[in-house]
């Protein structure tokens, strides 16, 4: 089953995303804002799919992604950038494989997980 994780700080958003990527036939991990290390919790349990948040508490979702990168063992992990802001640019060339403009259309976020996630 393909594996998605979740990094978002909206509980809505949450519980919207894994009720939708559960219903399209995902596995939906939903991790843990309140933690100091966010990349120590990947590093646990490498995610296939991640849906990262910008801007998250404690930490930015930017300095996740560069870091995420200049590590071997994420280099196959698909990295889904998510913002309110339109940070396309910054974001893509931190190393996320796509992004999107917040509000987005979950149908958005579910094509492009089906692009990058193979079972």
């Amino acid at each position: 089953m393909k594996r998605v994780f979740l990094a978002e700080d909206d509980p809505t958003m949450v519980t919207l995303l894994e009720t939708l990527l559960k219903l399209e036939g995902f596995e939906v991990v939903v991790l843990d804002l309140a933690t100091e290390n966010l990349l120590s919790s990947l590093r646990a349990d490498i995610p296939q799919a991640l849906v990262l948040d910008v801007n998250l508490p404690n930490q930015s979702g930017i300095d996740i992604i560069e870091a995420m990168r200049k590590e071997e063992i994420f280099k196959n992990t698909c990295v889904v950038m998510a913002s309110g802001m339109s940070l396309k640019e910054k974001c893509l060339s931190s190393g996320a494989d796509d992004f999107l403009l917040k509000p987005y259309m979950p149908d958005a976020l579910i094509s492009i997980l089906r692009k990058y996630t193979k079972e």
